[in-house]
């Protein structure tokens, strides 16, 4: 199963990701947990020690320097397209129980977009991942969908689109079905977010009434502290991890 979370900074996406990879890892299944959101913290939300020590692979200039035999940061000139990764998920990520972590970073892009060689490597890391990993990956992606190409797309199962009740958050869904549809990605759904009560989810339901929702999480002051004291939210007392596990099932 290849699971991509997306949504506007702020809705709890990296939460609702972080409580749906550890219980998945609770189930028996072995994840591969992919940060492709620079502005994200994937890892601490995890539970991983020393997540902020962990180094994106966008900034590891010797790796990609290996791979694509170019240096990082330069535009036009020779490289290779098409770099070996197939070995990067094993030997780059980070462990915690049945769960493989790796952090992507963020690809500077000059102009409208460019061919670099640090995007070059993150695209092919991401199509080895979707296309040839056997495990259950997860990717926390930013409001966009930058990192997927149509290949790796087309190959996603499901792309998991978290939203709350708010004009914003509402404006941002079409924004990233329409970026989906442009792709060939189709298979999207919506979780709300933060309900605080029934007006909450009709909100969502009434002005999102072409998408699928998988669920409604409730708003929880306990999410809350849980990212203010650095704990992860898996592990306090909360009714998000009951609701999750619902969705897991209808996944």
């Amino acid at each position: 199963m290849k699971l991509a979370v997306s949504g506007k900074g702020g809705v709890g996406k990296t939460t609702f990701a972080a409580i749906l990879i550890r219980a998945l890892s609770e189930k028996g299944k072995h994840v591969l947990a992919i940060d492709a959101d620079p502005d994200a913290n994937l890892a601490a939300a995890l539970g991983i020690v020393d997540a902020d020590k962990i180094t994106p692979i966008s900034e590891m200039k010797d790796l990609i320097f290996e791979r694509t035999e170019a240096r990082p940061g330069s535009i036009g000139g020779f490289f290779k397209l098409n770099p070996k990764v197939d070995d990067l998920p094993d030997a780059l990520s980070v462990k915690l129980d049945n769960i493989k972590f790796m952090r992507l970073g963020e690809v500077k892009k000059g102009g409208g977009g460019c061919i670099c060689p640090e995007s070059t490597l993150l695209k092919a890391l991401i199509t080895h991942i979707v296309l040839a990993r056997d495990e259950v990956v997860v990717m926390d992606m930013e409001a966009g969908i930058e990192h997927l190409g149509r290949a790796t797309a087309m190959a996603v199962d499901k792309l998991i689109v978290v939203v709350e009740p708010g004009r914003r958050s509402i404006d941002t869904a079409g924004h990233i079905k329409s970026l989906a549809a442009d792709i060939g990605l189709k298979n999207i759904a919506l979780i709300g977010n933060k309900i605080r009560g029934k007006k909450d989810q009709d909100f969502l339901s009434n002005n999102l009434s072409d998408f699928d929702f998988l669920g409604f999480i409730p708003y929880d002051d306990a999410l809350i502290e849980a990212d203010l004291e650095g704990i992860s939210p898996y592990d306090v007392d909360t009714t998000a991890i009951a609701k999750i596990n619902d969705i897991i099932s209808r996944l």
